[in-house]
């Protein structure tokens, strides 16, 4: 077996156990995430495959980034505390944060009304690996409000551009992204789970997101514009049988 194959053998190994720990251990799941990122990334310069440049500014030593998305449909805006420092403040139904960079640690992630201070609406902890890019997303029902943090991909081929999709509304079924009239990208994404990154060339194109195996189609997105050397996000977020309605966000990284 040359270096080559091992490399993807160890990437394979570490995608299977990220997937396995993914709702039983998160910083499990995130440790083998990384593992599996860094095992593709040998192997991607083995192949002298040049460096990609990053979405974002590139890390230092002992340093990870997050960003956060209000995803909940009827939830109010937020303010957000982070280790008891108020970082975020009135943040709105589909906005997304800027990516903060933060010492690799352990984090209190506190959750409040915006404007408010006598109760968080929620409170989570979460483990903040080195070297890792996240998005932490405030999602499902205000009623059932969550913090799900997704590994966000940051390298590309040089020259290529690449995107995920992450299932963010609460409501709506397992669906499938494709092409417009076309190709299917993603299969099968059920609510609160994101996609893994795949490359595709720059340039326009329009997708439609589809009920998992069927031609009803439940949101188009047109035009959208992949740069190149840049990794992308695309959200789908709101409701699909109640306001606000269902609709995607696209973002980079």
């Amino acid at each position: 077996m040359n270096e080559n194959d091992k490399y993807v053998k160890k990437a394979m190994m570490y995608d299977l156990l990220s997937n396995y720990y993914k709702y039983i251990d998160p910083d499990k799941h995130v440790l083998y995430y990384q593992k599996h990122l860094n095992a593709m990334q040998k192997w991607m310069n083995s192949m002298q495959y040049q460096e990609a440049r990053m979405p974002q500014t590139e890390l230092e030593p002992g340093m990870s980034k997050a960003r956060v998305i209000h995803a909940s449909p009827d939830a109010p805006a937020v303010d957000i505390y982070v280790n008891g420092k108020l970082t975020l403040q009135n943040v709105k139904f589909k906005q997304i944060s800027d990516y903060l960079q933060l010492p690799a640690g352990q984090y209190r992630f506190d959750i409040y009304a915006a404007g408010t201070t006598n109760r968080p609406v929620l409170t989570e902890m979460y483990m903040l690996h080195p070297g890792i890019t996240y998005t932490i997303a405030a999602a499902g029902n205000l009623s059932s409000l969550r913090l799900i943090p997704f590994v966000d991909r940051t390298f590309v081929p040089t020259g290529e551009s690449s995107v995920k999709f992450i299932h963010l509304s609460p409501d709506a079924p397992a669906v499938d992204v494709a092409v417009k009239n076309g190709n299917i990208l993603f299969s099968n994404v059920p609510f609160l789970e994101a996609t893994k990154n795949i490359n595709v060339s720059p340039g326009r194109a329009d997708l439609e997101v589809r009920i998992t195996g069927t031609d009803n189609v439940v949101l188009t997105i047109p035009n959208l514009q992949f740069k190149a050397d840049t990794t992308h996000t695309i959200f789908a977020v709101g409701f699909a049988n109640n306001m606000p309605p269902l609709e995607a966000l696209f973002a980079i990284g």
